[in-house]
């Protein structure tokens, strides 16, 4: 193994020789010194990997010994060793982010253990986890041959998310590409399964997953109370492992009482699934019932602007007129520093909705920026790019007040996203529009195998913009692209994250309710 150097702080270091000696049978470099002065000069000159500190020693203590230290090697590992368990001492060597904590006598077992725990612990877990990836991914692969039905195909995307998230942390590439096939397969075979399975899904007799325009009705309205305000925030365009990347920052404020998996409906967009969440209603009864409002992807003029008059008259319908509710959409920071600034006025409300749409600006600015482009580059640097948004984002801010104040609290989103590489060509007329993820329009051309194709949109509930229209759409991370200055158009959106289309990432998303700690 490489050397690992110790620096062992104590004033009475004669009667550690035994310990000393043991570690240097094992390999280590232990340089001893016997005064927190002397500890700091020394680390001054030289390297070190981990600190021994004596707590209870004169002149300099060793929680002086430890904040001085901690001042010039922030990341130095520092094992406080003490005679004494009083309490703010352990208190305060943790406050001060201590590496472990060890009570006098110490045995040289539990000294190494320490090293082990604090030294090798990446290489370790790395370790093991790729051990147990690896007895997985035979799993994993005959789930992929087997799997039939949507409980099923959320499990196995789970999995694959779970083992992402454990793998991330490693430095293995070829167990990334392992588990990049293995995305990719699955996601050539849920298109598969979408295809045969989702027009039956609009079906009451079927058996089918819950989909956006049913979850208002069937998750969200059985939370609401006239004791508990509620909070319903809809994150758009957050994929799952978005979620689990920053649900440790919202578990510091909030309990989680349920998680459950939902599907968005087809197109995996917008004024789509959101306004069916809204609405409660297909996008051809949104058409049919709510002609005001609703608006088809050419019209002219934004397609989401009326998500408060869906809710309202979704309420209605519902005989809940009596929920008194607010409706805020942040497409901003100015905007949410506004609400956060304000959010003790939703405490009187029974239920207050926040559409936040940080997620799909960030997504969407990766298209045109390529500063964004850079930074999320991957779905590694995505996941890292959205954490580092929520952390210091107003949203944040909000949900601690939130918390503080006693709201019952639910987060969710409309849709997913998904990194686009493999471009297909289409050709249609002008009014065809514009997604690279799915098309509606006259007389679409395109390559059969990359999307399924809709020949009666009613069929799978969505309008039709003439008598002849069709929608494609998009399976696994196919993009569409024209004929007409081709290469340009495929170097400009390939790696990009877009939405609308079929695949675990843009259909799969969460609903989680939690309380306040």
């Amino acid at each position: 193994m490489n050397t690992i150097n110790i620096l062992w702080v104590d004033d009475e270091i004669d009667l550690l020789k035994p310990h000393i000696l043991f570690l240097e049978q094992k390999n280590y470099v232990v340089t001893t010194c016997q005064s927190g002065t002397e500890a700091l000069e020394l680390i001054a000159d030289k390297s070190f990997d981990i600190v021994f500190l004596d707590e209870n020693m004169p002149g300099l203590t060793g929680l002086e010994t430890l904040h001085e230290l901690k001042e010039k090697r922030a990341n130095l590992p520092v094992v406080m060793i003490t005679k004494s368990e009083e309490e703010y001492i352990m208190e305060e060597a943790i406050g001060s982010k201590i590496a472990d904590y060890l009570i006098k006598p110490v045995n040289p077992n539990q000294i190494l253990l320490s090293l082990k725990k604090n030294l090798d612990l990446s290489r370790l877990v790395s370790e093991k986890t790729t051990s147990n990836y690896q007895q997985e991914f035979r799993k994993i692969a005959m789930d992929l041959a087997m799997v039939n039905s949507y409980e099923e195909w959320v499990e196995l995307y789970q999995k694959l998310i779970y083992w992402e998230l454990q793998l991330e942390s490693i430095e293995d590439i070829a167990l990334t590409d392992i588990l990049e096939s293995q995305k990719t397969e699955a996601n050539l075979q849920f298109g598969k399964f979408i295809e045969k399975n989702y027009p039956n899904w609009f079906n009451a007799n079927m058996d089918s997953p819950i989909l956006s325009h049913q979850l208002f009705k069937e998750k969200v309205v059985p939370e609401l109370s006239k004791d508990q305000p509620t909070v319903l925030v809809v994150i758009d365009n957050l994929r799952y492992d978005q979620w689990r990347a920053f649900e440790p920052i919202v578990t510091n404020y909030y309990k989680k009482i349920s998680e459950f998996p939902f599907f968005s409906i087809l197109p995996t967009a917008t004024q789509y699934a959101r306004n069916a969440i809204f609405s409660g209603l297909t996008p051809t009864d949104m058409e049919r019932l709510h002609p005001n409002y609703w608006k088809n992807d050419t019209d002219e003029g934004g397609k989401n602007l009326y998500e408060s008059e869906f809710l309202e008259a979704q309420l209605k319908r519902l005989g809940l007129s009596h929920i008194s509710y607010e409706y805020h959409k942040i497409t901003n920071l100015k905007s949410g520093k506004k609400l956060a600034e304000n959010f003790k006025s939703l405490k009187d409300k029974d239920l207050s909705v926040i559409v936040y749409n940080f997620v799909d600006m960030l997504s969407h600015s990766k298209t045109e920026m390529e500063v964004v482009k850079e930074l999320a580059s991957n779905d590694k640097a995505y996941r890292s790019l959205t954490v580092s948004w929520f952390k210091n984002s107003p949203l944040l801010e909000m949900i601690a007040q939130a918390q503080h104040l006693g709201f019952k609290l639910i987060l969710t989103t409309d849709h997913g996203t998904i990194n686009v590489n493999a471009p297909s060509k289409v050709i249609g007329d002008r009014d065809t529009s514009l997604n690279l993820r799915y098309k509606t329009g006259r007389s679409l051309t395109y390559q059969d195998k990359d999307v399924m194709a809709v020949k009666d949109p009613k069929s799978i509930h969505l309008p039709a913009l003439n008598m002849s229209s069709s929608f494609i759409f998009a399976k696994g991370d196919m993009f569409l692209a024209y004929p007409n200055n081709y290469n340009h158009y495929v170097s400009y959106y390939r790696n990009t994250y877009q939405h609308g289309g079929i695949s675990l990432e843009e259909m799969i998303i969460p609903f989680v309710v939690l309380q306040p700690k």
